[in-house]
C-alpha cells in the first residue's frame, strides 16, 4: 500500500494506514512479523523480558509486577492491549504513556525498513520493542495479544513465561476446549526458562510442553499458594511466606501470579516494596468504581448532584471468565446496597454473550442493551435478543440503545442514590465511556 505518511504525519494518519496497511485484521503466524525484527535488530528490547499469556488477568498481572520493578528503582516498559482511549496507553516507558511524535517516528522506522507487509497489530508490536529498545530499559513486559504460540510478541525469547487464566475464548484461532487453548498458550514457554502458572486447573497440554522444554514449572497450590483473610491475604511458597498483605485494586489470583513471578526474577524485591506496590496498583476498568474528577465530570455533563450521584463500576469483562469473576463481585456488593443494579452492555459480535450473560443474569435487574460502533460491534437490538434468548422463561427488563453513552444517560436518570450504575463489556464499551466523560 503506498502512502506519503512521515515521521512528522499525525498518529491518527498512522493508525487509519495501519489499519488497512495489510488484506488482513489478524493473520496469525511468525514468519513475516520475525523476518523484520530480525532486519531491524529488535529481537532483544531489554536484558530481561517477562511475557505474559492467558484468557483474563494480563493486564493487571502486568501492571502489578511493572509496579514492583519500577519501585525497585528499575528501568520498565511494558506492551499491552488493547487500549481504552488513545492508541498511546499501548506503550508504557517508566510508567508513562508514550508521545505521540514517539510513536509516528517509530512507526516511520518501521515502514521505511520492513521487507514485508504487516499486520495492525504487527507492525504496532514491532514499533513498541523499537521503542524499548531506544529506551535503554531493564526490563520489558510483553502481554499477549491473541493466544500465544502465532502471537506477533511471540517472535521475542521471554526469560520468564506467565500464564494468569485459562478458559474458552477466541474459538475460530485458539480451538474450541482448554485443551487446544492451553497448547497455544504454552506457545510462549522457553527451554529450560521458568514459567509461572496461575491458572489452577491446568490444561495437560500446557504441562507436557512445559516438560518437552525442561521448563522450570512453579504452579499455583502446588509450589505456591494464596489465603484471603477478613482483612487481609497470605502469599506462600516453599521459601517464602508473606503474611497481612494488603488487599489491592486488582484480583487477588492474578496479584498472587504477579508475587510468584517476582520469586522467579533476578532481581531483589523486597517485602516492603510488595507491600507498598500493592497498595498503589491500579488499572483503568478493572472493577473500577468512578471517583474524584472523573466522577464531577459524569454529574456536571448529566447536570446531576455529585451528593446524589449512585455508584458507576467500569468493568472490561468481554468473556465468560470474566463474567463468573464479575457476578461474584456484584453479588457481595449487591448484599451492601438496598437499590437496584443497572448494567449499560457493548460486546463485539464475535465473543459468547451467552456465557457472558449468563452468570450476571441473576444479579443485574435492569439492561441496557448498547450498539457498538465499531468493526465487529452489534447492535443494542441483536444484543437484547441475545439477551431475551438465555433468559429464557425469566422476565428480564432491558431497553436496546444507540450508544453507551445514551444508555448510561438513560440509566442515570432513572438512578437514585442507593443503585449501581455497572458500564460493562468490551473494551470499546468502556473505552466510550471514558471518551464521554473525559
Amino acid at each position: 500500500m503506498t502512502h506519503n505518511l512521515k515521521a512528522t504525519s499525525t498518529l491518527d494518519e498512522w493508525l487509519s494506514y495501519l489499519e488497512n496497511a495489510h488484506f488482513k485484521a489478524i493473520d496469525l503466524g511468525l514468519e513475516r512479523v520475525k523476518s523484520v525484527a530480525e532486519h531491524l535488530d529488535l529481537l532483544r528490547p531489554a536484558p530481561y523480558v517477562i511475557t505474559v499469556g492467558g484468557t483474563n488477568g494480563k493486564g493487571t498481572t502486568c501492571r502489578l509486577l511493572e509496579t514492583m520493578l519500577l519501585n525497585a528503582g528499575l528501568r520498565v516498559g511494558v506492551y499491552s492491549s488493547p487500549h481504552l482511549i488513545r492508541y498511546n496507553e499501548r506503550v508504557r516507558i517508566q510508567n508513562e504513556d508514550v508521545e505521540d511524535e514517539l510513536h509516528t517516528s517509530s512507526f516511520a522506522f518501521i515502514d521505511s525498513n520492513k521487507n514485508q507487509s504487516l499486520t495492525y497489530f504487527e507492525f504496532s508490536t514491532l514499533s513498541a520493542l523499537h521503542l524499548f529498545k531506544q529506551a535503554n530499559l531493564d526490563v520489558v513486559i510483553l502481554e499477549v495479544g491473541l493466544g500465544g504460540r502465532l502471537d506477533a510478541t511471540n517472535i521475542v525469547d521471554a526469560d520468564l513465561a506467565v500464564i494468569t487464566s485459562i478458559d474458552i475464548d477466541h474459538v475460530d484461532f485458539l480451538g474450541d476446549n482448554r485443551e487446544k487453548i492451553g497448547f497455544e498458550k504454552a506457545g510462549i514457554f522457553r527451554t529450560n526458562k521458568p514459567v509461572i502458572i496461575g491458572e489452577p486447573n491446568v490444561p495437560q497440554s500446557m504441562l507436557d510442553h512445559a516438560n518437552a522444554l525442561h521448563c522450570l514449572v512453579s504452579c499455583r497450590d502446588k509450589d505456591w499458594r494464596f489465603n484471603q483473610q477478613e482483612n487481609s491475604w497470605t502469599w506462600q511458597s516453599t521459601k517464602v511466606r508473606l503474611e497481612n498483605l494488603p488487599f489491592c485494586q486488582i484480583p487477588l489470583q492474578n496479584a498472587a501470579t504477579a508475587l510468584a513471578a517476582i520469586q522467579a526474577l533476578p532481581f531483589s524485591i523486597s517485602e516492603t516494596i510488595i507491600r507498598q506496590s500493592l497498595q498503589a496498583v491500579a488499572l483503568t476498568g478493572r472493577f473500577q468504581t468512578l471517583k474524584g474528577e472523573q466522577l464531577n465530570r459524569l454529574a456536571d455533563k448529566m447536570n446531576l448532584d455529585v451528593t446524589e450521584m449512585p455508584r458507576v463500576i467500569i468493568d472490561v469483562g468481554h468473556n465468560p471468565h470474566a463474567a463468573r469473576y464479575l457476578s461474584e463481585k456484584l453479588t457481595a456488593l449487591k448484599g451492601q446496597i438496598s437499590g437496584k443494579m443497572m448494567a449499560v452492555f457493548g460486546l463485539l459480535k464475535d465473543k459468547d454473550a451467552d456465557g457472558v450473560i449468563q452468570p450476571l443474569l441473576p444479579v443485574i435487574d435492569q439492561w441496557y442493551c448498547a450498539t457498538l460502533d465499531v468493526p465487529r460491534g452489534q447492535s443494542g437490538a441483536a444484543l437484547q435478543a441475545k439477551l431475551m434468548d438465555v433468559a429464557k422463561e425469566q422476565t428480564v427488563s432491558s431497553i436496546p440503545v444507540n450508544s453507551v453513552e445514551y444508555g448510561v444517560q438513560l440509566a442515570l436518570q432513572s438512578a437514585v442514590k442507593n443503585d449501581i450504575v455497572l458500564v460493562f463489556g468490551s473494551f470499546h464499551s468502556v473505552g466510550e465511556f471514558l471518551a464521554f466523560i473525559r
